[in-house]
């Protein structure tokens, strides 16, 4: 009894260990909001060219962990992204981009950016970690005539 009584404490252990270390890959909405004020502090110290640049690096410093900042101009269309998507998604219009529940995307962004300068909207999105499609919330600024921000999955 006492050696089931530790294999059970030792898996139940593990798996602790094991959410602990997800839950330390995801980024929180404190650093998505943060790794968005950077972005926005380095487009107006930089100019658009050279943080468009910066931003869809892959290993650059817009990405931290299953963060990262995207871009796109006030009409959809996406202007940078640091996911290692860039080269199939820059320029790419994505007004039309809509969630797993049809909820449009960039329209919401757009929305929220008309009435302040910042905000968050969730929608769910397919988890590329767990492959799962999940809820996920995502904290944009306005910058001119771009929307820079960056997401997190919530758990």
């Amino acid at each position: 009894m006492k050696a089931l009584f530790k294999g059970v404490a030792l898996v139940a252990f593990a798996g602790f260990m094991a959410s602990s270390a997800v839950a330390a890959d995801r980024g929180t909405a404190e650093e998505a909001s943060a790794l968005v004020k950077k972005a926005v502090a380095y487009i107006k110290a930089n100019g658009k060219e050279k943080a468009v640049a910066a931003i869809n690096d892959p290993k650059g410093p817009f990405v931290d962990r299953d963060l990262y900042i995207f871009v796109y101009d006030m009409k959809g269309n996406n202007v940078a992204i640091g996911n290692g998507n860039a080269s199939k998604m820059n320029g790419k219009n994505m007004l039309e981009m809509r969630d797993a529940d049809g909820k449009y995307i960039i329209k919401g962004f757009i929305d929220i950016l008309g009435t302040k300068n910042s905000g968050w909207f969730d929608y769910k999105w397919p988890n590329p970690v767990t492959k799962a499609v999940e809820a996920k919330s995502s904290y944009v600024e306005k910058v001119d005539d771009l929307i820079v921000g960056s997401g997190i999955y919530k758990q």
